[in-house]
């Protein structure tokens, strides 16, 4: 009962942004990126979120980190990490330096909620080489969670980095945090995970996905978050929930898209070709499906025509205008 009101709480308090049939979003979450040492999980995908980054910035996307970014809990030292993953954040303040970031916190990453904390280690950053502080993320407020709301039917997207459904990681999240710091981020650097994670735990993730669709069925609104790394799109209409994966699969990221009105789920994975080299290839896993598709507010007759009459619009002028710039990356 208390996760209901906890998700509807930052519902009242999200950030609203407006996105149209033309607008181009990527959500992509759960990095947790660390201090390069050999607990790092990001340091597996690092250059896959990288290509991503890459690819998004000059395709026009606005980018949306869903939460757990860092990995604050085991890694408090921000300057640190930031350090060991510099081309990462060169990407994402290139996103930034044009208005197209934005950032959720989640669990691993709370200590973003807090201005002081934020100003003193995302404001300005230090370059080795040059040995010279310069502005980073200078004025960067992270949020709890956004509202998308399209500019002309008012259909209604929640982003939220999805901890709010699940009670140890929200509310006890302070005694969360003291077990991991002081004891299981010790396991976890001999690969032990921690077994109250939703990330390993089936039951636990499948109770918070149940909170979530609780949510939804309640208040009849879309919902994208991470939390349990475990990607989602929506078989069954009825219950709109997306999850975006995570960023540190052992050879691949996931990641949301929205473009030209449609919505999909992707993943970034690595491939070897017939000469043995090694590349990065963008799969389409789920979707592109219109987003009027997920509009619960509306009768099914309504959301079924309105839909067709997307789909019906002309295929090829829809895809040239979301396509990559890779060839094979469509």
């Amino acid at each position: 009962m208390f996760t209901q009101k906890r998700l509807t709480e930052a519902y009242d308090r999200a950030k609203t942004l407006y996105f149209d049939d033309y607008s181009r979003i990527v959500f992509m979450s759960d990095a947790h990126r660390g201090d390069g040492s050999v607990s790092d999980e990001f340091l597996k995908s690092r250059n896959l979120f990288e290509h991503a980054l890459t690819e998004y910035y000059e395709n026009g996307y606005t980018f949306i980190e869903v939460g757990d970014g860092e990995e604050l809990l085991e890694y408090s030292e921000m300057e640190h990490i930031k350090n060991a993953h510099v081309d990462t954040y060169k990407e994402i303040k290139r996103f930034y330096d044009v208005g197209r970031y934005y950032r959720i916190y989640g669990n691993h990453d709370i200590y973003l909620d807090n201005p002081k904390y934020v100003r003193k280690n995302l404001d300005i950053n230090y370059d080795e080489y040059t040995e010279e502080f310069f502005d980073f993320l200078r004025g960067i407020e992270p949020l709890e969670s956004i509202i998308l709301k399209h500019r002309y039917t008012s259909q209604e997207l929640f982003v939220i980095h999805g901890h709010q459904g699940d009670a140890p990681n929200d509310q006890f999240w302070f005694f969360t945090m003291l077990s991991i710091k002081y004891f299981w981020r010790f396991f976890h650097r001999v690969g032990i995970k921690n077994p109250a994670s939703p990330v390993k735990n089936v039951s636990k993730r499948h109770k918070i996905e149940r909170n979530y669709s609780k949510w939804i069925e309640e208040n009849r609104r879309a919902l994208i978050c991470g939390h349990t790394h475990r990607f989602k799109f929506p078989k069954n209409k009825d219950i709109p929930y997306f999850n975006t994966g995570c960023g540190i699969y052992p050879a691949s990221i996931t990641a949301l898209e929205l473009s030209e009105g449609m919505i999909r789920l992707v993943r970034w994975k690595e491939k070897v070709d017939e000469n043995g080299k090694l590349f990065i290839k963008r799969e389409t896993m789920r979707g592109p499906e219109p987003v009027e598709a997920f509009d619960i507010r509306k009768p099914k007759e309504v959301v079924d025509y309105l839909s067709e009459k997307k789909m019906r619009r002309t295929k090829k002028e829809r895809e040239e205008r979301a396509s990559f710039r890779e060839n094979d990356m469509k």
